[in-house]
Order: C-alpha cells, then sequence, then structure tokens
C-alpha cells in the first residue's frame, strides 16, 4: 500500500521527511459518509456518487430549470455554438482541487458534473478515493460527458478546464471537452455586478442575486485541500461532506445562474432587475453589442429606478455619448421626444442641444431648456441630481438667452 509520502508526492506536495501511514479504519471509508458506487472502468475502479434535482427544487428564489434562452449570451461570448446548442448538451462542472495554483502538481479529486438527462437535473461526482484511481476517474468523466458539446463552468476557462486538461495530457487520455462551446459564467457575472456588488464570488452571488443561502454543511473554499490531505493521511472521510456538499451546490448553482442571467437578458423588464445599477450594467453589455436602441432604454430605466450621486452622472453622460453614436439623428430626435414625454430630464437637454448645434434654432432649443428648468423644478428628485440638472441647464439658459437677444 503506498505510504502517504507517495501519494503526496502524487499530488505535487513536497515533504521534508517520510510521513507515517496510519491505518484507515473502513468504518469511515467514503462509501459509509456519501451513498454511491463503485464504478469499473477501463484505467481501474472509482467513486461516484449522484443525485437528481426535480423540478420543483428552488435554489434560493430560482430553479436551475428554465427556458435557457442563450442566444444574448451566444453573441456576448462571439460564439454562436451556444444559442443552438439545447441546455441538454450542456454539462455544468466544477472541481475541487489539492491546491488553487494549478500546473501538473494540482489534482482535481472531486469533480463535480450535472447535465439534463431526460428533463431531470442530475448530478454526478467523480471522487479520488487514493490517487492512484485519477485515470479511472478521467475515464468515468469521459462517459458522463459523451453526450454533450458544451461546457458551464464558473472561471472554468482560466482554472477547471485547462487543470482538467492537463491532468488527461498527463495520462495520454484524449480531452473530452476540447472542442465544447464553453460558457464560463464569471466573466459575464463581472459584467452585470461589478458596479453594485463588493464580489463577484459564486457563494456571494448567490446570496445576493438568487437568494440562496447554504447549510451549515458548507466548508469554505480554503480548507478543502487540507481537508482532502487530512483524508489521506487518515482514511476518515466524515471531513469531507461538507466539501461534497460545497461541490454540489457549486454546480446547482451555475445552473441557477445560468437560467437567471439568460432570461435577464432576454427580458430585462420582467421585473427580475430592481437595481438602478444593473440596468445601466446591461446597458453597457447592449451597447457593446451594438444593440445601441435597447441600450438607450436600458440606461433610461436606470435612471428612472434611481443611482446613486456618484452613478448617476456617468450614467447620464453615457446615455448622451451613446445617442449621439447612433448617427440617426431624426431617429434620435423621435426617441429622445418619447423619453422627454415619460419625463427623463436628459432626453430635455439633448433636444436643447441638438435644436441648438444641429438645427441652428434657438428659439427651440429655449424652450426646450425652460421645459427642463421646469421639469427639475418640479419633479421630486435628490438634491445631488436636481444640482447636477440646474447646473447644466442655467448654463446653457444663459447662453442662449444671450444668442437670442433677451
Amino acid at each position: 500500500m503506498p505510504s502517504l509520502a507517495d501519494k503526496l508526492k502524487s499530488l505535487g506536495v513536497k515533504t521534508a521527511r517520510a510521513l507515517p501511514s496510519p491505518p484507515k479504519p473502513d468504518s469511515h471509508s467514503i462509501d459509509t459518509v456519501v451513498a454511491g458506487e463503485i464504478l469499473s472502468t477501463s484505467r481501474g475502479e472509482t467513486f461516484i456518487t449522484g443525485q437528481v434535482f426535480g423540478e420543483d427544487y428552488l435554489h434560493g428564489d430560482v430553479s436551475p430549470y428554465s427556458t435557457f434562452p442563450l442566444s444574448m449570451i451566444a453573441q456576448w461570448a462571439n460564439d454562436s455554438r451556444m444559442a443552438n446548442l439545447p441546455i441538454h448538451k450542456y454539462a455544468f462542472l466544477d472541481t475541487e482541487t489539492s491546491g488553487v495554483s494549478g500546473g501538473t502538481g494540482t489534482v482535481a479529486f472531486l469533480v463535480g458534473v450535472a447535465r439534463f438527462i431526460d428533463g431531470a437535473f442530475t448530478l454526478k461526482q467523480f471522487f479520488l478515493r487514493d490517487p492512484s484511481e485519477e485515470p479511472a476517474m478521467l475515464e468515468a468523466l469521459i462517459n458522463f460527458l459523451a453526450p454533450c458539446e458544451g461546457l458551464v463552468t464558473f472561471n472554468g476557462k482560466s482554472f477547471d478546464a485547462p487543470l482538467l486538461a492537463t491532468r488527461y495530457s498527463l495520462h495520454r487520455i484524449p480531452v473530452p471537452f476540447k472542442e465544447y462551446a464553453h460558457i464560463d459564467l464569471l466573466p459575464l457575472a463581472r459584467r452585470l455586478w461589478r458596479d453594485r456588488l463588493p464580489s463577484r464570488a459564486l457563494k456571494y452571488l448567490e446570496e445576493h442575486v438568487l437568494g440562496f443561502t447554504r447549510s451549515s454543511e458548507e466548508v469554505p473554499g480554503y480548507e478543502v485541500p487540507w481537508l482532502y490531505f487530512d483524508y489521506l493521511r487518515s482514511g476518515d472521510a466524515r471531513p469531507l461532506a461538507g466539501v461534497f456538499y460545497h461541490n454540489a451546490m457549486d454546480v446547482v448553482a451555475m445552473a441557477a445562474l445560468l437560467g437567471h442571467v439568460s432570461e435577464l437578458l432576454a427580458d430585462p423588464y420582467n421585473g427580475s432587475v430592481e437595481h438602478g445599477l444593473d440596468f445601466i450594467a446591461l446597458g453597457k453589455l447592449f451597447e457593446d453589442l451594438g444593440q445601441w436602441d435597447e441600450a438607450a432604454r436600458l440606461f433610461e430605466r436606470g435612471l428612472e429606478i434611481g443611482l446613486e450621486e456618484a452613478d448617476f452622472g456617468v450614467a447620464v453622460k453615457r446615455i448622451s455619448v451613446l445617442q449621439k453614436r447612433r448617427g440617426d439623428l431624426s431617429r434620435a430626435v423621435e426617441l429622445w421626444e418619447s423619453a422627454a414625454k415619460k419625463g427623463h430630464i436628459y432626453a430635455f437637454v439633448e433636444l436643447a442641444k441638438y435644436y441648438e448645434h444641429s438645427q441652428r434654432d434657438i428659439k427651440s432649443s429655449l424652450k426646450w431648456t425652460e421645459a427642463a428648468r421646469r421639469k427639475v423644478e418640479t419633479a421630486d428628485l435628490p438634491a445631488y441630481v436636481c444640482r447636477h440638472w440646474l447646473e447644466e441647464i442655467d448654463h446653457r439658459l444663459e447662453r442662449l438667452q444671450r444668442k437670442a437677444g433677451l
């Protein structure tokens, strides 16, 4: 039987001296802690556990079951395959590893993968009872991934996928997901929530976007490698129950988050967006995708809901620049007039600019500037918003009156 030092060496852990390997108490082996089975593969045996999350399961306020409209995500990722693949062709994958640095010395000792099988969200977790079982685990993972053509991860493009690809290469096994379409939710989460939330970690998003709080079974991610090393030393798998829970929740959270984000992008006005900054973030994303009409509408909604002082000025400038970038001034005027009817002060100001600079119509520019000032005076707005607008409007009004000889 390999010693602990041998096992740690196989995981890339350097030891100063050989460590004793106490006998493993069979009463606390992994199969007594987590319900699972031993699967035989062409490369040996590996331990697998599984569970199904039914359609009535809610991950906080969100179900992992969704229509998954992925068109906008495909545009954002510039990969048309994402929109064309049905959701049952995607695998949701997360790894628990012997370290966070990656490289050839880091091993994925637990791989959680889920996919929709016959409409049911089915999770499988592949576990290394011993590092020598890694080829068998990788082989078993291939079989589970076989029907898939897409991958969903959270930071997986930078960590999970390259790490597993390295392990497959070391064992001279073809990488099963090499050509998959890959949706990495972390960069998308950063785009959507970096201005509002202090963290975009998956667990933080669970709590503040999905409304889910993990149970007391949860273990902090930084403890995970050491819990596995303790298991290799002692053979006592009981502390690993929390690691299996942590991994399962990560996988389910990705499905819930993908469903939430895809539906949010498909219809931002369905009530799932409650914060002005979230509408601004969506507007920026749509603007980057060249969908300027929709971006302007989203910026307007953000202004309508309300923003903090620092964000307000940025949003106003953003929407004004966007309208100018559109190039089609006649269409922009229509949109500004429509926005002015809804009470958006920025639209009054943009119309005043348009008539002054593009049409050389001082009279009309004055009309819109004066209307903007009346709107500010009668609107129930925070003091900093009023101050922002009055400074700009009064400066413009003074100049226009001078031009008109008033």
